[in-house]
Parts: C-alpha cells; sequence; structure tokens
C-alpha cells in the first residue's frame, strides 16, 4: 500500500537543526540570485560593477554566490549602489527592530 507525503512526514519527522541549515542555506541563495538579476536588469555585468566600486570581478562574483561573510560593508554597499539600490542595515532584537543606516 502507498503511503501520502504528509503519513510519511509524521512518520519520519526532520531533524529541525538540518532542517534551519538548509532552509538558511537555500535563502542565502536566493538572495544571492537576486543581486544577480538585478544587476543584468541594470544592464551592467560583472566587470563593469567591478570597475564602479573599485575590487575585483571575482569579489563581485563572490557577492552575488551569497560568499559575503568576508565583504567588507563598504564594499556591499557599493555593490547595491552600482545596480541601483541602497542598503539598510537594521538591528533586531526578538520582536524589537532599529534602522542603523
Amino acid at each position: 500500500m502507498r503511503m501520502s507525503f504528509e503519513e510519511y512526514e509524521k512518520q519520519n519527522p526532520g531533524n529541525p537543526e538540518n532542517i534551519a541549515r538548509h532552509k538558511e542555506r537555500i535563502l542565502a541563495e536566493l538572495r544571492a540570485y537576486r543581486l544577480k538579476e538585478l544587476r543584468e536588469q541594470a544592464g551592467l555585468t560583472q566587470a563593469q560593477v567591478a570597475t564602479r566600486i573599485g575590487v575585483s570581478q571575482r569579489q563581485v562574483s563572490k557577492i552575488e554566490a551569497g560568499e559575503i561573510a568576508n565583504s567588507k560593508i563598504a564594499t556591499i554597499r557599493a555593490y547595491l549602489e552600482a545596480i541601483g539600490g541602497k542598503m539598510a542595515v537594521e538591528f533586531v532584537s526578538g520582536d524589537y527592530r532599529m534602522l542603523i543606516a
């Protein structure tokens, strides 16, 4: 007898830590992909953005791949401005949010 996905899921719940880790990875990939889309909509290549903001094309590629942990905030800000946007920095603690910059 076949089992529905819902029945299987009830019998085999996932590990919440693994689920959270994979969810964050997927969301990071989506954000990175969206940056690439926005750059392309602005009609710019990675090399053009790199020249505008004074970094290597490889650094732009890393930003668009979601590898921003080692990037300077100023570089991320310059990237966003080069593709026609702005950056907002927000402090979040529980339900409290405060716009920093």
